[in-house]
């Protein structure tokens, strides 16, 4: 019997310590939550429209295997941004995946090769889906101990499917200007690019392609 009590006892305790610990975190993620709601600012695309300048900028991309990676480029069509007051108010790009282009290799057939299959039906479908889009939904302030001072949502349309994206951004405004830049991964098969994804298929060993693709873009948008 006063084993049982002990237990009972020591019971009482651990789930009384839980639910304290579970209620605390619960407030502070609550808080957070919050003060992110605050500085939120849906986008609007109110204010002067500037175009990118498309010489001044540059989208980067790479993904990984297991036995190495690849990296390279793809050209912006066009795309603008919205100032009001000197806030960024939000924005639109449209991306052109026929200009895919590979850096890493430098063997002409091998570096044709590996374009070719990623304009294909295994990653991004060229052909059928030549233009993907990124239009901004959101911002925030950001202040995070780093150079990024932006929080930016927005839908990514790959091969035709749109799904929505948050990441950091270094967004430098001038009067009549705007330079930008960002690196994040997305999950490539969000937008049904599975080929060798660890998801889908079993037993790939060697074979198998990293889920997460990097994005880095660098662009510029002025009043024109």
């Amino acid at each position: 019997m006063k084993t049982l009590k002990k237990l009972s006892s020591v019971t009482v305790i651990f789930v009384t310590l839980i639910s304290l610990f579970y209620g605390c975190s619960k407030s502070t993620s609550d808080k957070t939550n919050n003060t992110e709601n605050k500085n939120l600012k849906t986008a609007s695309n109110k204010g002067e429209k500037l175009n990118l300048v498309l010489s001044e900028s540059k989208l980067e991309w790479s993904g990984k295997k297991v036995t190495g990676q690849h990296n390279g480029t793809i050209d912006f069509k066009n795309g603008d941004l919205y100032l009001d007051n000197g806030k960024l108010t939000g924005g639109n790009f449209d991306i052109d995946f026929t200009t895919i282009k590979v850096r890493d290799l430098e063997d002409p057939e091998l570096n044709a090769k590996l374009t070719g299959h990623l304009k294909s039906n295994d990653f991004f479908s060229a052909q059928s889906f030549p233009i993907g889009k990124f239009e901004i939904k959101s911002l925030a302030p950001l202040s995070n101990g780093t150079e990024n001072n932006y929080t930016v949502s927005g839908s990514l349309t790959i091969k035709g499917i749109t799904k929505e994206i948050t990441f950091p951004a270094k967004v430098m405004i001038n009067a009549n200007s705007v330079i930008a830049s960002a690196d994040f991964n997305i999950d490539r098969t969000l937008w049904d690019i599975k080929f060798r994804s660890g998801k889908f298929f079993e037993n790939l060993g060697d074979n198998l392609i990293s889920d997460d693709f990097n994005i880095k873009f660098n662009i510029s948008a002025k009043q024109i």
